[in-house]
């Protein structure tokens, strides 16, 4: 018998890949319904997702989310709390490389991974990056595809891994 000492009782883990991707305007899209567990607790499932709305408040602060400027980029982590309702988290804001026109700069520091809540379950993540001539940008309500604004393929994972995945 395992020594029950060794077990973190915090275990959060995602058992089935959503196959997560960005859907229309600022929309979130999933294939496949989630299996995991928060804090060694089953969770309610959350089924598959079609262009559902993004969040609007972050989930980890209750607040806003940050604009993303001109030549900035985040780390955006999509999941669910224990209900199964769709969450989203933000990573800090940092600085890109100066891009050209409608071309984002590239990543001068690796984004980081904003610290999630207790009641949260990672599904997937993305790196969104701004251009010179992009408006501000703000997740959950911003286009994926507006001018100047490039969000990487999204990433699903089982948890999150010590950083990002930059390229």
């Amino acid at each position: 018998m395992a020594n029950t000492t060794d077990f973190d009782p915090s275990f959060t883990m995602n058992f089935a890949s959503a196959a997560a991707v960005a859907g229309t305007t600022s929309t979130f899209t999933s294939t496949v319904t989630t299996n995991g567990i928060i804090n060694g607790k089953f969770v309610t499932t959350l089924a598959a997702q079609t262009n559902a709305a993004s969040p609007t408040v972050d989930w980890s602060t209750g607040l806003a989310f940050n604009a993303l400027l001109p030549n900035q980029c985040c780390t955006l982590v999509f999941g669910q709390n224990a209900a199964g309702l769709l969450k989203l988290i933000q990573g800090p804001v940092i600085a890109c490389a100066i891009g050209v026109t409608t071309t984002v700069g590239a990543l001068i520091n690796d984004p980081q991974f904003p610290t999630p809540p207790a009641d949260f379950l990672p599904l997937a993540y993305t790196i969104v990056r701004t251009a010179p001539s992009a408006a501000p940008w703000i997740p959950g309500t911003g286009s994926w595809t507006a001018s100047g604004v490039s969000a990487s393929v999204f990433q699903n994972v089982g948890y999150l891994p010590a950083r990002p995945q930059a390229s």
